[in-house]
């Protein structure tokens, strides 16, 4: 009697459900990966051109940061449920968000003194 056939099997068999536990899938992922990646450049890019200053910037960072804890607490236990993967995504909107909202108010930095350049006026 040839054994191979039936380990072969029951290894399957036990791969299935696991395999199946995993709610988000890789494309998932990467996506997620590809958004938090744009939202770093973003973050990046209005540094260097002046449209964040240090400080938006830092906070912005800060933003990213709490992001990805989420994302590692959340795939620790080896699945991320979908109610997780929409909350993440949603603190991922709410980041992108924060991103456009600084980069586009009135504050500059155009020199990169850590000044202010052109602070927002009153009308």
């Amino acid at each position: 009697m040839n054994l191979k056939p039936l380990a072969v099997a029951f290894l399957l068999a036990a791969a299935v459900p696991a395999l199946a536990q995993t709610t988000t899938s890789p494309t998932a992922q990467q996506r997620s990966d590809q958004r938090e990646a744009n939202q770093q450049k973003r973050i990046e890019q209005g540094g260097r051109s002046g449209a964040l200053t240090q400080r938006e910037a830092e906070r912005l960072e800060k933003g990213q940061a709490r992001v990805e804890r989420m994302e590692q607490r959340a795939a620790a236990d080896g699945t991320v449920t979908r109610k997780e993967a929409r909350r993440i995504e949603h603190s991922q909107d709410v980041q992108s968000r924060h991103i456009q909202r600084e980069k586009h108010d009135r504050q500059h930095d155009v020199n990169h003194d850590g000044k202010q350049d052109r602070p927002h006026r009153r009308s």
